[in-house]
C-alpha cells in the first residue's frame, strides 16, 4: 500500500481510465487460437470462453489495472529513466536487454525458449528475456495494462490492426528498408501481408498454421485408393463412401471426420469462390450459392449419408484429440486438422496431404494464418531497434525452418524449403513440407469489420448444420440477418 499512496490515487484513476479506452477499441486480430497449448491452428484459438471471460475481465478493470500496477511496481519494474519497457534496459556500455512476452507452452514453449538462447548467445548487442504468458489471449489482456501504464515489453508475440490503427504498435518500415538482409520478397507473402495495416508493415509472421488432411495410409491401400486422387472434395466424399463400414444400419467406421466448427467449412467455401462480405464492404454473402451448395453437402455427408462425424463440445481440446484419436486408433479413415498436429501424430500410421478443391474450381484456397509479433509503440527507439533485430532472427530461413521441423507449423520464408536440415529432414518426413505449400496458394484470414460478429454468426449456424441436421439454408439466412445488422452497425459508425 505504501507503494499505491505513493504514486497517488489520481495516476491510478488515469490508468483505469485508459485501460477501459483501449479496451472499448480492442477487437480479435482474427487469429482463432493456440490459446491452450494445443499445437493447432488459430480456431483452435479463440471460442466463445474467451468471451465470457472477457465479460467478466471488463467488470473487474479497476481493480485489475490497480493491481498490475501494483505488482509491476513491486517486481521489478524500472525506476530509472533510461528505461521505458517493462524489464528492459538500456545502457552504452552494454547490450540493450529486452523482454518478449509469448503465450505458448508445453514442446512450443520450450522450443521458444531454446530460440531466444540461441539469440542471446550468437550477438553480444542484445539480451532478451522471454516472459511466458498463459495464452495468446492473456498475452494480449496483458498487453492492454501494459500500454496503459506506460510500461511496455520490447516486443509480443502478439497483433491487433485495430491497436496497430490507433498508434499501440510501432510500424517496422524503416527499420526494414534499413535492413539489406530483411529480403521482403523471400517472406510467404499471404503471411507477410497478414501483418500490414493501412499500407504499413506493423508485423511480423513468426510462423503460419493452416488446416490439412491426415489419413490412414494403410485404409486407402486397402481400398486401392491414391492419396494423390484426392484433390477435390467430390473425390474425397467418394472415397470417404467406399471406406465407411456400416452395421445394422450404423456406421462403425467413418471414411472422413472434418474438425468442429465453421473454420473446415469455410475453408470449403473458399476454394469454391464465395466470399464472406462484398468487396466494398457493405453486402453479407454467406447465403450465396457457393455457401449454401457447400454446407449442405457437409451436412448431407454427416447426417444422411453418415460416411462423415464430427466430435463437439467437452472440456477444453477434448473434441480435437478425439478426433485425432479416432484416426489413430482406426475408427475413421482419416480427419481435417492443423499443421501443428504433426507433433502428436505417427506418421508410420497417417500421411498428409493439401486439402482438396472442386470440381472446374482449381486447388483449393483454404486459409492459412501468421502468428506475428509486434513492437509496442512506448517501446523506446533503442528498443524497438533491439526487438526487431531478435524478430528479424527468429524469422531467418535456418531458424524458421527449424522452428518448422521441431512443431509441424509453417516456415515464414520460402527459402526455407531449400535448408539443408529442412531438406534433410522432409525426405524422411515429406508431411513437412505440406503445410507451406499449401500456403503458397492460400487464402488470407478474413478481418472481421464487426469485432467478431459475424464469425460468431457463422459459428451458430456452423453448429446448427454440424449437430442439429438444420438445412444450410435455414442456417445461413438467420446467419445472414444477424451478420448484417451487425456490419451496417460498424459501416455507420
Amino acid at each position: 500500500m505504501k507503494l499505491f499512496r505513493l504514486f497517488g490515487k489520481e495516476i491510478v484513476k488515469q490508468r483505469i481510465n485508459n485501460m477501459i479506452n483501449i479496451n472499448s477499441h480492442a477487437e480479435s486480430n482474427d487469429h482463432k487460437s493456440d490459446s491452450s497449448m494445443h499445437p493447432g491452428s488459430l480456431t483452435e484459438h479463440r471460442r466463445t470462453a474467451k468471451r465470457r471471460s472477457l465479460l467478466k475481465w471488463k467488470s473487474a478493470l479497476p481493480l485489475m489495472v490497480i493491481s498490475s500496477f501494483l505488482l509491476t511496481t513491486a517486481c521489478g519494474s524500472p525506476s530509472n529513466s533510461e528505461t521505458s519497457a517493462a524489464g528492459s534496459t538500456a545502457s552504452s556500455n552494454g547490450p540493450v536487454e529486452i523482454e518478449f512476452w509469448y503465450g505458448l507452452g508445453g514442446k512450443l514453449g520450450d522450443n521458444m525458449k531454446k530460440t531466444i538462447d540461441a539469440f542471446n548467445a550468437s550477438q553480444k548487442d542484445v539480451v532478451v528475456k522471454g516472459i511466458v504468458q498463459a495464452d495468446y489471449d492473456e498475452t494480449e489482456q496483458k498487453l492492454q495494462a501494459a500500454i496503459a501504464s506506460g510500461q511496455v515489453p520490447a516486443a509480443v508475440l502478439s497483433s491487433n490492426v485495430e491497436w496497430a490503427k490507433r498508434g499501440y504498435y510501432a510500424p517496422m518500415d524503416q527499420f526494414i528498408a534499413d535492413d539489406p538482409n530483411f529480403k521482403k520478397d523471400d517472406f510467404v507473402q499471404t503471411f507477410l501481408t497478414q501483418g500490414q495495416v493501412d499500407g504499413k508493415q506493423y508485423f511480423l509472421p513468426m510462423y503460419g498454421t493452416t488446416q490439412i488432411m491426415y489419413y490412414r495410409k494403410d485404409t486407402l491401400k486397402a481400398n486401392g485408393i491414391d492419396p494423390a486422387s484426392l484433390t477435390t472434395w467430390e473425390s474425397l466424399a467418394s472415397a470417404a463412401a467406399q471406406m465407411t463400414k456400416k452395421e445394422n444400419g450404423k456406421t462403425t467406421f467413418y471414411g472422413w471426420e472434418p474438425m468442429w466448427g465453421s473454420e473446415n467449412m469455410i475453408d470449403a467455401v473458399l476454394s469454391k469462390g464465395g466470399q464472406i462480405i462484398s468487396d466494398d464492404g457493405k453486402t453479407v454473402m454467406i447465403d450465396s450459392p457457393e455457401w449454401i451448395e457447400t454446407w449442405d453437402m457437409f451436412r448431407k455427408w454427416i447426417h444422411e449419408d453418415q460416411i462423415m462425424t464430427i466430435h463437439s463440445g467437452g472440456q477444453g481440446w477434448e473434441y480435437w484429440y478425439k478426433t485425432i484419436d479416432d484416426v489413430m486408433k482406426n475408427k475413421a479413415a482419416g480427419y481435417t486438422g492443423s499443421s501443428g498436429d504433426q507433433g502428436d501424430l505417427d506418421f508410420k500410421i497417417v500421411g498428409a496431404m493439401e486439402q482438396p478443391g472442386w470440381e472446374g474450381k482449381g486447388e483449393g484456397k483454404p486459409v492459412a494464418n501468421a502468428i506475428m509479433a509486434g513492437i509496442p509503440a512506448k517501446a523506446s527507439p533503442e528498443q524497438q531497434q533491439a526487438a526487431f533485430k531478435w524478430l528479424t532472427y527468429f524469422s531467418k530461413a535456418s531458424n524458421t525452418a527449424q522452428w518448422s521441423i521441431n512443431t509441424g507449423y509453417i516456415a515464414v520464408r520460402q527459402s526455407a524449403l531449400q535448408d539443408p536440415q529442412f531438406k534433410a529432414f522432409s525426405q524422411k518426413n515429406p508431411q513437412i513440407e505440406v503445410p507451406l505449400k499449401q500456403a503458397s496458394h492460400a487464402s488470407a484470414p478474413f478481418q472481421d469489420p464487426t469485432g467478431g460478429k459475424i464469425n460468431d454468426a457463422l459459428k451458430v449456424a456452423a453448429d446448427q448444420i454440424q449437430i442439429n441436421n438444420v438445412p444450410a439454408t435455414q442456417a445461413l439466412q438467420e446467419a445472414k440477418v444477424k451478420a448484417q445488422q451487425e456490419l451496417d452497425r460498424a459501416n455507420s459508425r
